[in-house]
């Protein structure tokens, strides 16, 4: 399984804002640069593009999540 790592420090959202569906969920396929997820850092969001294809994605962080820069966000097999 490869993973997608986070490009950046801050908060993981799946969703692209509150009470909508999360962009991936697991088990979706995945396409090279189809965006899982956002990271905001100081009010700015930034897309989370998926590096690499896959027929299913599993993510390891919860939504709203804080994360480091470098932390795997999901797997995608």
């Amino acid at each position: 399984m490869a993973q997608i790592l986070s490009p950046l420090p801050g908060t993981f959202y799946r969703s692209a804002a509150p009470g909508q569906p999360p962009l991936k969920a697991d088990g979706d396929a995945v396409a090279v640069g189809d965006v899982i997820g956002l990271i905001e850092v100081m009010k700015s969001f930034h897309e989370v593009k998926a590096e690499v294809a896959g027929a299913s994605i599993a993510f390891l962080v919860d939504n709203e999540e804080p994360i480091m820069a470098g932390a795997p966000l999901a797997e995608v097999g």
